[in-house]
């Protein structure tokens, strides 16, 4: 039995006093001093881990100013505030020891958009892509462009002066600013946008904050310049928040804006902007070109830009190894073709776009031109290029450059390449000298690294990979960090090209220079207590306080450390996150990730849970608990010998008895197991599998709730309840006992058995069962054309007319198709962390499997989730101890038999259906959708997949009563619409059971499965 975890570091008094303050004050929005949301925000994409004192979700403008007047009472002049909006920053900007300010979850509305003048007007919590979504239709797009650009929030963006691919023409975000609304510390809400003097001397005749910050900044404007102009390079990346360069425009008009932009919350709260918006290009066309170097591609960067395109990025070797191995490889592979004998170890990526598609077509041709001629040269360092044309095709791409951050998190083995030195800017001219001596800089340390950026701005991301789990390799993070100063220093750079200062904040003083005083002030107008996220950018002149340290922040390795590798082994599916945020992808139509969708809390994240996880695991380790130890006792402890040890602590939990173990179970819990995180997440985080380890581990110390063994139990008893289905269907479809078994059970809506019996079935239809006897029996000619289908429990019993459909379906289409005796997959074992039993299940089930694989026959699967089954849950439990029998997709072994079916001769009426495939399976097994639609095209059908999210049901989470309102809220978010649109009934399929039973649950919509629309259509074209 794991002990409690009931020692945790708790909240300081003062900020406790100042929540509950805030509480009693009028605040709408949301609190949280809980471990678990301490726990998830204390990191983002850096190497630091900082432990916040709580967690405040503002719902509006006027939560913020009653946060920021408060903390300005001489009682709370200690308490420390610092904004965060998606989280994703490289370098600590959002981490605090006070509290965290996070205005993404409520404060993300649109709040309106002027198409004819070409801006839009939002809170600051509203994500970047979502914005672009809202204006795509109105053909316009907020133009700074960022690898995270799904879950980047504008005040993010606004606060890091961020930018990326593309620069050189849109600028960064600040170019794109019209207007801020800032909540101040003094809680005023200001309003800055460009002004004239008169604008300007008015506001300085205040005397609150605001006028003593404009009075400051100018008089540093009217003083300072010739210093200004002499201290900072002319750079498209040029300084980023308090840029003094630039407080006035280019018309001379002072604009606060150009100080706020960048200051990463250290100066105020922006809730507000107005922003500009740009036309999209009509037509884009990207130029793939491969090197034999990666210097190569660096050098001939100077010659591509003379070609006069919109942006060059380019990426490594190692970026695109890793980029091969990634579900996103399926969509790009075509444009990055391996020749025989070919090693490339640079890419560029050359766009081009405008409005007349004839002009980019002739400026690509420029390009191609020269290419073509370089392919004669022996001695040329390119290696050949693709073109990619059409936004669609060009999008899939950058879709894969953007990937390239988290990509490179999911390096093999412990050192794995991490942001500490990886966004300095040069002059373009001067980048491929510049990184060749980053490169000796690193190689002298003997670290390998990956790079990706920009190299048309003269941005390149370096990422040296390192393990701060092991202690000797911690100072490298000095050492390298103050080379890298000094050389960016000697091409005369900037150390912070897009991604912020944060913690790196340490170096401002070498860049600035001696008008580091001059910044101080500047921090001191706005926030002279140093309140406002401190040590980050600059401190209040008259306070004295030091910036923080790079080597002086706590970070995530040091933590994780205190994990012996036996439990950080254990658990290794949640160790490696990186925190590049991807789950938080705001794109309801993205399958990633439902839970976080469904409730916009980030424990209910992969990241969130990843995070509670190795924290859960740093507890017990410091109580001495090897948990693989501890597993093996759960699995060979009786449920007797347990059960007064496991009540007397669930009854101590009702009462309010503190165990950090129960935070962590309420993020699991929440959890619908689809695996989505496993096929997107760039670190392949894979929550399903360290949710099953912990709650094994959780059920040896509380008592498991009904609905888990109900759950557990079903794939057992539903042979037997099929017999005689009435009583189970009477009872699950009686409004009175449908209540008993929601309140005891905690299981809603269970669906009915199957009016149809499979066995008798099969024995009226004449379906075969797979057995040795009977495959022995078959002809060679027979043996060729002969397939098994694997039963799984949700469609053998709740859905057994699709069972006989496929087999229909299968024998019409000239093959000899066999039923595999049912057995128990397992799979709602795994999910509910029945380990023990999953384990004897999948065992039992093998050894039939094999038997038949025995034969060479091929098997397949009907439902994608338990199918998948083989390939992961399988695989992971019994790893090389046993080999596990192939199991494909329906449609992947069907898309295999091309020339068979081109022989059936079969002539379909023309129709074209629309598919919602299961998140399980277009993540897990992308190319298999392809498969579906090759199969349909066959046939003489047309398949278009429809863009959507979750359905929100998975498996049996919809059904658990816990569950009801967020599996409602997740079905809506992309499946309501679709299944409700006119245009689309009786034209949807769909691939997954739980899909299916949701649609019929949420909207009484019934949707068939792929294969049973191919049958209709056969019979029909047969009748």
């Amino acid at each position: 039995m794991i002990p409690k975890l009931s020692e945790v570091s708790p909240v300081q008094a003062k900020y406790l006093a100042f929540i509950e303050r805030l509480k009693t004050s009028g605040f709408q929005g949301d609190t949280n001093p809980d471990y678990a949301n301490r726990v998830v925000l204390s990191t983002d994409n850096s190497i630091y881990q900082v432990l916040p004192q709580g967690v405040i979700y503002p719902s509006s403008v006027a939560d913020i100013q009653l946060l920021t007047r408060l903390s300005n009472e001489t009682e709370f002049h200690g308490i420390v505030l610092s904004p965060r909006g998606g989280g994703t920053g490289t370098n600590g900007q959002s981490l605090t020891d006070g509290l965290v300010v996070d205005l993404s979850k409520h404060m993300n509305k649109i709040l309106e958009v002027n198409v004819e003048e070409g801006w839009a007007r939002v809170q600051t919590g509203v994500v970047k892509d979502q914005l672009n979504k809202a204006v795509e239709a109105d053909g316009l797009f907020f133009a700074p462009e960022l690898s995270t650009s799904n879950r980047a929030t504008i005040g993010g963006m606004i606060n890091t002066d961020a930018s990326g691919q593309g620069s050189v023409m849109y600028g960064k975000t600040r170019d794109h600013v019209l207007e801020l609304k800032t909540v101040l510390l003094d809680g005023e809400l200001i309003s800055s946008a460009a002004m004239d003097e008169d604008a300007l001397n008015s506001i300085k005749q205040g005397s609150d904050y605001a006028a003593h910050a404009h009075r400051v900044i100018d008089t540093i404007a009217q003083t300072k310049q010739t210093a200004i102009n002499d201290t900072f390079p002319e750079l498209n990346r040029c300084m980023t928040g308090y840029d003094l360069a630039h407080i006035r425009d280019d018309h001379g008009h002072f604009n606060l804006n150009n100080i706020l932009c960048g200051s990463e919350g250290t100066l105020g709260f922006i809730v507000e902007a107005k922003v500009n918006l740009l036309k999209i290009p009509t037509f884009a066309t990207l130029v793939n070109i491969r090197y034999n170097s990666f210097e190569a591609s660096l050098r001939h960067a100077k010659e591509l830009l003379n070609a006069q395109p919109t942006s060059i990025e380019t990426v490594d070797s190692k970026v695109l190894g890793l980029a091969k191995g990634d579900i996103i490889w399926n969509s790009v592979a075509e444009f990055f073709p391996e020749q025989p004998g070919e090693d490339a170890q640079g890419v560029n990526l050359v766009e081009y776009t405008g409005d007349s598609e004839a002009e980019v077509a002739e400026r690509v041709k420029v390009l191609t031109d020269r290419l073509d001629a370089l392919s004669a040269d022996p001695n040329a360092s390119t290696l050949g290029y693709t073109v990619a044309n059409g936004h669609n095709n060009v999008n899939k791409i950058w879709g894969m450059r953007k990937k390239s951050v988290g990509l490179l998190g999911n390096a093999k083995g412990e050192k794995r390449p991490i942001a500490f030195v990886e966004d300095t800017a040069v002059p373009p001219e001067n980048l491929a000298d510049y990184i060749m001596e980053f490169r000796a800089v690193l190689d002298s340390y003997g670290v390998t690294y990956g790079m990706f950026g920009h190299v048309d701005a003269g941005v390149l991301h370096v990422r040296p990979a390192l393990d701060l789990k092991d202690e000797s390799q911690e100072p490298m993070i000095r050492d390298i960090t103050d080379k890298v100063v000094a050389l960016t220093q000697k091409y005369n750079g900037l150390l912070w090209g897009e991604h912020g200062k944060g913690v790196r904040s340490e170096y401002a003083p070498a860049f600035f220079g001696d008008l580091y005083p001059s910044i101080q002030q500047i921090k001191g107008a706005f926030d002279p207590r140093n309140q406002l996220n401190p040590g980050k950018i600059a401190t209040p002149f008259e306070l004295g306080a030091d910036l923080l340290k790079i080597d002086e922040v706590p970070m995530r390795g040091q933590l994780d450390r205190q994990i012996p590798l036996t439990n950080r082994d254990q658990f290794k599916e949640g160790m490696y996150c990186n925190g590049n945020g991807a789950c938080f992808n705001f794109d309801p139509n993205d399958a990633m990730c439902p839970s976080w969708k469904g409730t916009r809390q980030r424990i209910h994240s992969p990241k969130g849970r990843a995070s509670l996880m190795r924290e859960w695991l740093r507890g017990m380790s410091e109580q001495g608990v090897d948990v693989r130890k501890e597993s093996y006792k759960t699995r060979h402890t009786s449920f007797l010998a347990s059960f007064v040890p496991r009540l007397r602590n669930t009854l101590a939990k009702r009462k309010g008895e503190y165990d950090f173990s129960n935070e962590v179970h309420e993020s699991m819990m929440g959890c619908l197991a689809c695996k989505s995180c496993v096929g997107q997440c760039p670190i392949k985080v894979d929550v399903p599998e360290f949710r099953a380890k912990f709650l094994e581990l959780y059920y040896s110390r509380y008592l498991r709730p009904a609905k888990d063994y109900f759950v557990g139990s079903l794939e057992y008893m539903m042979p037997t309840m099929a017999i005689f289905p009435q009583p189970y269907n009477w009872m699950v479809g009686n409004r009175f006992t449908k209540g008993l078994i929601s309140k005891i059970v905690g299981f809603e809506d269970s669906p009915k058995l199957s009016k149809h019996n499979l066995k008798r079935e099969m024995s009226r239809r004449g379906i075969r069962l797979a057995t040795p006897l009977a495959i022995e029996a078959l002809s060679p000619k027979d043996r060729k054309r002969a397939v098994i289908v694997v039963q799984d429990a949700f469609t053998s019993y709740f859905e057994t007319e699709l069972v006989l459909d496929v087999m229909e379906l299968l024998s019409r289409l000239g093959f000899q198709a066999y039923l595999a005796p049912y057995l128990p997959n397992g799979k709602p074992l795994h999910v509910h962390g029945f380990l023990r039993p999953f384990e004897k299940a999948a065992k039992k089930n093998l050894d039939m499997l094999q038997n038949l694989a025995f034969y060479g026959l091929p098997m397949i699967g009907i439902d994608p989730s338990m199918t998948l089954t083989y390939r992961s849950e399988y695989a992971k439990t019994f790893g090389t101890s046993r080999p596990i029998p192939k199991v494909q997709l329906m449609q992947e072994w069907l898309a295999n038999q091309s020339t068979h079916l081109e022989k059936q001769a079969i002539s379909v009426k023309d129709d074209t259906f629309h598919m919602m495939a299961h998140c399980t399976e277009k993540t897990n097994a992308a190319p298999s959708i392809k498969d579906w639609q090759s199969v349909y095209e066959l046939l003489g059908l047309k398949l278009a997949v429809e863009n959507v999210g979750c359905c929100g049901m998975a498996g049996t989470y919809g059904h658990e009563s816990s569950n009801k309102a967020t599996s409602e809220t997740i079905y809506n978010l992309s499946w309501k619409e679709k299944v409700n649109d006119p245009a689309l009934h009786n034209k949807l399929v769909a691939t997954g059971y739980s899909c299916r039973c949701q649609t019929k649950r949420m909207d009484d919509i019934s949707i068939k499965h792929p294969a049973q629309i191919l049958l209709e259509h056969i019979k029909a074209d047969l009748a």
